[in-house]
């Protein structure tokens, strides 16, 4: 990093995009409140081209991103492994077999990947965005990817509106010029299908309204160059200009020969499917004028990074909106919380959790176990864990929340530990250890009582629990005696070991 490391590579973070047309890293210190960049880099991998009709994404496309992956490790090491976040989008988001490739990538790039969802994605994406632009009022931002695109407006650092659809640069120039051909015929497709895409966001979007429009990312800067290249502008983007752009590219009749100032050789396989989406945008929003950002989910994830190091999480925050969203019962939430994190406190030292957060999945799964409840009572954590998979959750990535969900899953009742998902950040073995604890947390606080529990230790060997008890306090608690033993049996079924004493 040659003379930026007057930096001690304790202050340094780093984020990575595993973009869908391209791979971006960016390693920096955020001082005062602004990133300092000091390495930034980018790497093609048309990862999106990749996925096919059926949603696999074939090994020629893993090839290229673990090559990638690879390269960008060794950028890494000299980092702290927790002053790093790497994040994955839409083609991951999609493909049905990236467990296959996030296996393959453990081989390569020792750092976890975090598939975020779309609507996290956004929110990344104006993060990073708002921390730039000064402009007061409403902010419209949209970020063109390669495989989706996404729509935010926010005043100051509150996002209002947060969609992401599934139109990327890569994905529509695959779909509509396929061929190679730029034709009338082919943007009008191309524009009909993006002006779908939009309809269910239009109304919203006008309504809520916006005083500036920014857009981000490599396919509206190569817009905004071949704008400022031709001329026609000195910085912004109308809609009279991509109107000339597209005539321009038509005029070149097929995309291996185009040749536009502004426009790298890279960029211009893919630019005729995220004009198309661009197209759409200004005509169905009715968009008047957009300046391009230099910021975007890449810097968004730093400046999350930042907030969570002075322990600002908004992951916090998002546990805190569901619980009064969900009428939560947030004192017993508390309590089976507060168990769990005592009991996982004790076994650690043998259990040997790691450097993954373990203990805040199972806070969070302690504060969330019973939100399923305004639903039904029976089967409730049934309705808990589906709100907790399927539910908005600002701040999580996926793995987190289906994680999370399994543990309220399977707090109660049942113990199916072969329906456990595979992931990838988490192993089964810690999720069914993290389970065995909230199970027996929640079980302790039914009576929903403060100071009930009298002082208990928690002891494990290898996969055998021992719950020891104060003389006689079973003997007087005689449901929960009775509650823990109908535990014991269902964790014998389960083919584990649970002992009270």
């Amino acid at each position: 990093m040659s003379d930026e490391n007057t930096a001690t590579t304790a202050d340094v973070v780093a984020a990575l995009d595993i973009g869908s047309n391209s791979f971006h890293l960016i390693v920096a210190r955020i001082i005062d409140g602004s990133i300092q960049n000091l390495h930034k880099i980018k790497h093609r991998v048309r990862l999106a081209q990749g996925l096919s009709g059926d949603e696999t994404l074939n090994q020629e496309a893993m090839d290229r991103g673990l090559e990638t992956l690879s390269q960008m490790a060794d950028t890494l090491k000299d980092i702290p492994a927790e002053n790093i976040r790497v994040v994955a989008t839409y083609t991951l988001r999609k493909a049905r077999n990236r467990q296959a490739f996030l296996t393959q990538a453990e081989a390569v790039f020792p750092y976890p990947i975090e598939i975020i969802p779309g609507k996290e994605e956004a929110r990344l994406i104006y993060q990073g965005v708002a921390h730039t632009v000064a402009h007061e009022g409403n902010k419209l931002v949209i970020d063109i990817g390669g495989g989706s695109t996404e729509f935010i407006i926010g005043e100051y650092f509150i996002p209002l509106q947060l969609n992401s659809r599934s139109m990327g640069c890569v994905s529509y120039t695959n779909q509509f010029f396929k061929n190679g051909k730029i034709t009338e015929h082919a943007f009008q497709r191309a524009i009909l299908a993006a002006e779908q895409e939009l309809e269910i966001i239009v109304d919203t979007y006008k309504n809520t309204g916006w005083h500036s429009c920014h857009g981000t990312s490599g396919t509206i800067k190569a817009i905004r160059e071949a704008i400022v290249q031709n001329g026609w502008s000195k910085n912004e983007i109308k809609a009279s200009h991509l109107e000339k752009l597209k005539q321009s590219l038509m005029s070149y009749g097929h995309i291996d020969k185009i040749n536009i100032p502004g426009v790298s050789e890279h960029r211009r396989p893919v630019l005729a499917g995220g004009l198309a989406v661009l197209i759409a945008a200004f005509d169905s929003l009715g968009i008047e004028s957009m300046t391009y950002e230099d910021a975007a989910l890449r810097e968004g994830v730093l400046y999350e990074m930042q907030d969570r190091f002075k322990h600002h999480d908004i992951r916090e925050r998002t546990i805190e909106s569901l619980s009064q969203r969900y009428a939560i019962d947030t004192a017993q939430a508390a309590r089976v919380a507060r168990s769990a994190c005592f009991i996982f406190d004790q076994l650690d030292t043998e259990w040997k959790f790691g450097k993954l957060d373990y203990r805040s999945l199972l806070h969070w799964a302690g504060l969330l176990h019973e939100i399923g409840l305004q639903i039904h009572s029976s089967g409730y954590h049934k309705h808990s864990a589906y709100i907790v998979e399927n539910t908005d959750m600002p701040g999580f990535n996926q793995e987190e929340q289906i994680a999370i969900a399994c543990l309220v899953r399977f707090h109660r009742k049942k113990c199916k530990l072969n329906e456990l998902p595979k992931l990838s950040l988490y192993k089964s073995e810690q999720l069914t250890r993290l389970i065995r604890i909230l199970r027996i947390a929640a079980i302790l606080n039914l009576r929903r009582r403060e100071n009930y529990l009298s002082g208990y230790t928690v002891r494990v060997k290898n996969d055998h629990i021992e719950l020891q008890f104060p003389k006689d306090f079973l003997n007087t608690e005689k449901l929960l005696n009775a509650d823990l033993e109908n535990e014991q049996n269902i964790q014998a079924e389960a083919g584990f070991k649970l002992s009270i004493l």
